[in-house]
């Protein structure tokens, strides 16, 4: 257990860093959060796809997939930053954006989850 959690948090680590620096890289355009709208689906894309290729096809051992999965996919994309990025835009009084963001963010979501699956299939 304890190597698992090592795995975890390395993975993290390295997600984590990759998300702040693509974050920081990418403006904030038209109000709207691209930065972590992209990372979030390319998270969502990445975990579902590590799930189908490494866990189901190549049997890759739990440490490694924790590492992946949890680690390096939890690390890399945000729900925190996602809801606190609405809730500026509907303080702001941008509704219309933050109506779109959330729609947008689930719809994708689920669309990325799907291709990933279906790619490592």
């Amino acid at each position: 257990m304890f190597i698992n959690a090592l795995a975890v948090g390395a993975g993290g680590f390295i997600g984590a860093a990759l998300r702040y620096l693509i974050s920081v890289s990418i403006p904030y355009r038209g109000g709207f959060p691209w930065a972590t709208f992209g990372i979030n689906m390319l998270g969502t894309f990445l975990l579902a796809f590590f799930a189908q290729v490494l866990v189901v096809r190549w049997g890759l051992g739990e440490t490694a997939s924790l590492a992946l999965r949890v680690g390096l996919c939890g690390g890399f994309t945000t729900f925190s930053t996602f809801s606190l990025e609405t809730l500026t835009l509907v303080e702001n009084g941008q509704w219309g954006t933050a109506v779109i963001y959330v729609t947008v963010s689930i719809i994708f979501g689920l669309v990325a989850a799907i291709a990933g699956s279906y790619i490592g299939q």
